[in-house]
């Protein structure tokens, strides 16, 4: 009787550790479904600035090894051609040319989303994620009359995010310090910081009356507080213990992410790494300087794609790397002169930013929104190369669906399939927005509809897409948009302008574009 028992506790446990070994391999294989998600996310990053997209003169090594290993999308877009509109988009998945103070802001700008809105911080912490941004902020703070030497609030924590080590708004703008979870960053209290956008403080020296204490020239719209030798968009006083240095912020941002890689590897977590990079003021770490043959330009993209290699290391390390969903983009399209005289032009050479497109940031031609786009999933993506119409806006509703959240934004087209590579199917349609102005990419035609003003911005030397007539491209015959047929084809005109305004007008509940 008792061998009888002992046989039988001995089928029992072998039995019961055959059922606990079949639960644990099925907990191993739903893993993969809710991965770790990064969003890098450059900051005037040309779609010809990277190898992978046709640099030949500019390197880009650890780009390109997404590009390769992850779906390099060839029709990519930003929402915009400029930063706050696309970075609005991108955290929200709502156009950002339905909220109308989504506009390039200033450093003392109000937080431009509700605290109650849903964001894709919020939707994953739903979900159990750990969210953090590291970067580039540039959606506003407070409630329009920030205190900088108190708790800042409401701001990224407020809006869905666990952790946040930020810059306010860009780094040619002041305030030039670095806020932790609301907090600047080395701040003395006996040296409060002062800010104002309109008038200066007494006794502070500014770029264009005191040229003799710069170490970069302006030339133009920069020529107000002087920090680190370099003058800045606005007037700054106070926090000298707090003042970043513009050579580190590339390191000090890159060592923040992987701080946060390492705290957080146990749990899942989202990180949006928003470098600042190439953005001006460019100045890439002296390790940098000259490796790219391009002037600080093209150094600060080589700095960019070091750290993005450093950061790909240290998911590694951490055994992360195969359960990291890594999407890759940019803001907006490039420029070169874009405030002070750092030789980008000079010393652009063959280089093209632009890639084949027209236009660049602030522009409704191509350049200005179509960017470099890349999703990258090791051993779960193949690797492959997509002409699927994508935007940062679908991220949002294709990342719930990946999570197995409900939530969904109705700008926000869910197209998980196709950012993994399972499927070629894209947007059918989609509008774009630069500085107020819109226009519409459907299938493979272009409609930019007639815009007052200037049909070139002088002073960065950009064609911004405005025209006193219609403007209708087909992209597969016309990738340079050199070929107006908005008078040959008519019947595509006419197509084109009631997609237009079915999306601009009546499903945004305001009154219908006065269209020609």
């Amino acid at each position: 009787m008792n061998h009888t028992f002992r046989k039988s506790s001995k089928v029992f446990i072998l039995i019961l550790m055959v059922v606990l070994s079949s639960c644990t391999t099925k907990q191993e294989a739903s893993a993969p479904g809710n991965p770790n998600i990064v969003i890098v996310y450059l900051d005037d990053l040309g779609y010809g600035d990277v190898g992978a997209y046709g640099s030949t003169v500019l390197k880009t090594p650890n780009m390109d090894r997404l590009a390769k290993g992850g779906v390099r999308f060839t029709n990519g877009y930003a929402s915009s051609a400029t930063c706050t509109p696309s970075r609005y988009a991108i955290l929200t998945g709502v156009y950002p040319w339905r909220e109308k103070d989504a506009r390039i802001l200033p450093g003392t700008a109000p937080l431009l989303m509700d605290t109650e809105q849903m964001t894709l911080p919020r939707m994953l912490k739903q979900e159990g994620y750990y969210t953090g941004i590291v970067g580039k902020w540039h959606l506003g703070l407070g409630a329009g009359n920030v205190d900088w030497n108190a708790k800042i609030s409401p701001g990224p924590n407020e809006v869905g995010f666990d952790y946040s080590y930020i810059l306010a708004a860009t780094q040619d703008r002041v305030p030039t310090v670095y806020i932790k979870n609301g907090y600047v960053v080395g701040l003395d209290p006996d040296d409060p910081i002062e800010v104002d956008y309109q008038k200066n403080f007494e006794g502070e020296p500014t770029g264009k009356d005191n040229p003799e204490l710069l170490t970069m020239k302006w030339h133009h719209g920069h020529n107000n507080s002087i920090v680190n030798g370099i003058p800045r968009i606005g007037f700054m006083k106070g926090g000298k213990s707090a003042l970043w240095k513009d050579e580190d912020m590339a390191d000090t941002f890159l060592e923040e992410a992987q701080a946060f890689v390492r705290r957080n590897r146990d749990t899942p977590f989202f990180l949006y790494y928003a470098m600042q990079q190439p953005h001006v003021p460019r100045t890439p770490h002296p390790r940098f300087a000259g490796k790219s043959g391009l002037g600080p330009r093209g150094d600060a993209i080589v700095e960019a794609d070091w750290c993005l290699g450093e950061f790909i290391r240290t998911l590694e390390e951490e055994n992360l790397l195969e359960n990291t969903l890594i999407i890759f983009s940019s803001d907006n399209g490039p420029v070169l002169n874009d405030g002070y005289y750092d030789d980008a032009e000079e010393k652009n050479g063959d280089h093209t930013p632009w890639g084949p497109f027209r236009g660049g940031k602030y522009s409704l031609f191509e350049a200005g929104t179509h960017v470099p786009f890349i999703t990258y999933w090791q051993g779960t993506i193949q690797p492959g190369v997509s002409d699927a119409l994508v935007c940062q806006l679908d991220l949002f509703s294709s990342i719930a669906s990946l999570v197995g959240s409900n939530e969904r934004i109705a700008d926000s087209q869910e197209m998980l399939k196709t950012f993994l590579g399972e499927s070629i199917e894209g947007r059918e349609s989609l509008v774009i927005e630069a500085t107020s102005r819109t226009a519409l990419r459907k299938g493979d035609w272009v409609l930019i509809p007639p815009y007052p003003g200037p049909e070139l911005n002088k002073m960065v030397n950009i064609e911004l897409g405005n025209n006193k007539e219609y403007q209708l491209y087909n992209l597969k015959e016309d990738i340079g948009e050199q070929n107006n047929q908005a008078d040959s084809n008519p019947e595509k005109l006419s197509e084109m302008i009631e997609t237009f305004q079915e999306i601009r007008g009546v499903q945004t509940g305001v009154e219908p574009l006065e269209l020609k």
